[in-house]
């Protein structure tokens, strides 16, 4: 059943969209919430989430995708996870390293949100992935995106781990620069 059909089927509010997006994306899912957890259960229970809020979501949205549209509830599902596995001071996952290594381009202060519109840090980012190569671009959406482990990463392009470190690293400086360049505070 392709994604139309199944978007289809949650405007009709039929329960079996549940089951055919869960058939079609649970492992994709899944894997998104584990690189953020590191943790069966939190992640199986995330996925869970993103079925219920999914349901909630379709209708009134209507998403040109629907892989990228559960990708992203999954993701936020998992960094609200994350966020409350931190205040009981339980372990995180690959996605803790990923947020370290960005530290360097962001700060990771709450201020950032007080000098820098929303809109406008996402338009400097989208533009800054527009001009990368698309095999950068990959890369680094991979990696702080779906928060891929490097080995992964470097197993799926065929490079190298420390070649996938190293490139991540420029495009971290890169990106510094950039935000630095535009006025956002690093």
């Amino acid at each position: 059943m392709n994604d139309i059909e199944i978007i289809g089927l949650y405007n009709k509010r039929d329960q079996s969209a549940v089951g055919k997006t869960e058939e079609k994306y649970g492992r994709y899912c899944y894997t998104i919430a584990w690189n953020v957890l590191a943790d069966h259960e939190d992640s199986q229970e995330c996925v869970n989430d993103t079925w219920l809020d999914t349901w909630n979501a379709i209708p009134p949205a209507r998403p040109f995708s629907l892989k990228a549209f559960v990708g992203k509830i999954t993701r936020n599902n998992a960094l609200n996870r994350l966020e409350r596995n931190r205040a009981k001071k339980r372990g995180s996952g690959e996605y803790a390293l990923c947020l370290e290594e960005l530290a360097e381009c962001v700060s990771g202060k709450d201020e950032l949100s007080e000098f820098v519109d929303h809109e406008h840090l996402v338009t400097i980012l989208n533009d800054f992935l527009s001009h990368l190569k698309k095999e950068q671009r990959i890369l680094f959406v991979r990696r702080y995106w779906y928060g891929s482990p490097i080995r992964e990463i470097a197993d799926s392009t065929g490079l190298s781990e420390n070649n996938v470190k190293v490139t991540l690293m420029r495009l971290r400086n890169a990106l510094r620069e950039r935000l630095e360049k535009e006025g956002v505070s690093v």
